[in-house]
C-alpha cells in the first residue's frame, strides 16, 4: 500500500513510492508514516522529552515542531500546540477505525505524523497536535 495514495493534494514535491520509503525508514517509521500506524502511549521516545530543541520529520529532516510548543497532555504521546510552520503540515480527514478524526500529514510527502484535537491548552490556541515519536527525530539545541 502506498501511504500517499489516500491523501488529497497532487503537489507533493518530496513524495516517493512506498518501496523507496521502506528502504529509507526504519520498520517502525515506515509503519507509522507510510501505513498510518500509531505507536503505543507512554512507550515511545519523545512523550516525556523535556529537552530544548526541534522535532524534524524522520522522512525528510524538515523542522516540524519545537520544544517551545510542546506540552504534557497526559496522553502518552508527544503533544504540541502548533507546528513551527503551518505550511509544513496538512490536516486531512481520517475516517479509519469507525472514527472521524483530523489527521496531520507532512505536506511535502503526504506521510502520516499523527492527529490534531481541539482539547489543547485554551491559553495557547486550544489545539493538541498528538504526534507519533516514530515520525519525528529530535535535535537538541
Amino acid at each position: 500500500m502506498n501511504g500517499q495514495s489516500k491523501k488529497p493534494s497532487a503537489n507533493r514535491p518530496k513524495s516517493k513510492p512506498a518501496e523507496e520509503w521502506k528502504a529509507i525508514l526504519t520498520p517502525n517509521q515506515y509503519h507509522i508514516m507510510v501505513e498510518s500506524g500509531t505507536e503505543p502511549p507512554y512507550h515511545n521516545e519523545y512523550y516525556n522529552n523535556h529537552q530544548t530543541g526541534v522535532y524534524v520529520s524522520a522522512a525528510t529532516g524538515d523542522t516540524l515542531f519545537s520544544s517551545a510548543d510542546k506540552f504534557d497532555s497526559g496522553t502518552g504521546w508527544p503533544s504540541f500546540v502548533k507546528a513551527v510552520d503551518a505550511g509544513k503540515v496538512e490536516i486531512v480527514q481520517d475516517n479509519s477505525y469507525g472514527m472521524s478524526r483530523d489527521e496531520v500529514i507532512e505536506k511535502s510527502t503526504g506521510l502520516h505524523l499523527g492527529h490534531v484535537f481541539d482539547d489543547g491548552p485554551a491559553n495557547r490556541g486550544g489545539k493538541r497536535f498528538c504526534m507519533n515519536s516514530g515520525a519525528l527525530k529530535f535535535i537538541k539545541k
